[in-house]
């Protein structure tokens, strides 16, 4: 873990995983990969397919107050994460992570993931979303430092554009042209709600809610659930 962990504001919400609602990531978690977590969930395979679903919804398919996150890019490029109140209105957060998208896939095939995302800004005048400078560690190893996005790119954009009807789910989106499909590979996306939590100031988490439970969180039980990998994502401004 980096060097914060020991902070007593990550270790309270790095406790919050622990408690009694929460479930560990058994063996249903490997074999198969990233998108064996979203088998119950609409995939979304081709272009015809994605434009047919996202023409029947003009708001988010659900109403709770569940923060909306997406993981997205293309296979052979780096990967995005876009954090939004509304899937209609623009991230309150978009960040370009120091990782591949693959490596990311793999990293989920494993069944626990936990996104650190630290900020060593020493003023709190801004938000902690709001921060712009982070060193980012996933399940502990330090992938290196990302710098949070002020405006979308075109690309970003075109890709949130495309998932505006969509609450949750994992696919293969339409690239926006032939040369990126082929410059950067299949473009790809995780989205799910998550349930956040404001530890203080300094410091919220996100919580993947498991679809599978009805608005549970990871790690749903009965015989016909398909249990899916835990992802965690903190926030922690460092004091």
């Amino acid at each position: 873990m980096p060097p914060l962990a020991d902070a007593p504001a990550l270790i309270s919400l790095l406790r919050h995983t622990t408690d009694g609602r929460r479930g560990k990531s058994g063996s249903h978690g490997h074999g198969t990969g990233f998108f064996k977590m979203f088998k119950l969930l609409p995939m979304l395979s081709s272009g015809c397919k994605m434009v047919a679903l996202l023409g029947r919804h003009n708001r988010p398919l659900l109403t709770d107050r569940a923060t909306t996150i997406t993981l997205f890019g293309h296979r052979k490029g780096r990967l995005l994460l876009a954090i939004q109140e509304d899937t209609r209105s623009p991230p309150i957060f978009l960040i370009e992570l120091p990782m591949q998208t693959t490596f990311f896939h793999k990293e989920m095939s494993s069944g626990l993931v936990k996104l650190v995302l630290e900020s060593e800004t020493r003023t709190h005048k801004r938000k902690l979303v709001e921060e712009f400078v982070w060193a980012v560690y996933c399940n502990g190893r330090k992938s290196g430092y990302s710098i949070r996005r002020k405006e979308q790119s075109d690309s970003e954009r075109y890709v949130l554009q495309l998932l505006r009807g969509v609450s949750m789910g994992a696919g293969v989106l339409p690239c926006a042209s032939e040369k990126d499909a082929a410059l950067d590979g299949e473009l790809t996306y995780m989205r799910a709600r998550f349930e956040r939590v404001v530890g203080s100031k300094d410091s919220e988490a996100f919580y993947m809610i498991n679809p599978n439970d009805g608005g549970g969180t990871a790690g749903g039980t009965g015989a016909n659930c398909v249990e899916a990998p835990e992802l965690s994502i903190f926030l922690v401004r460092v004091k």
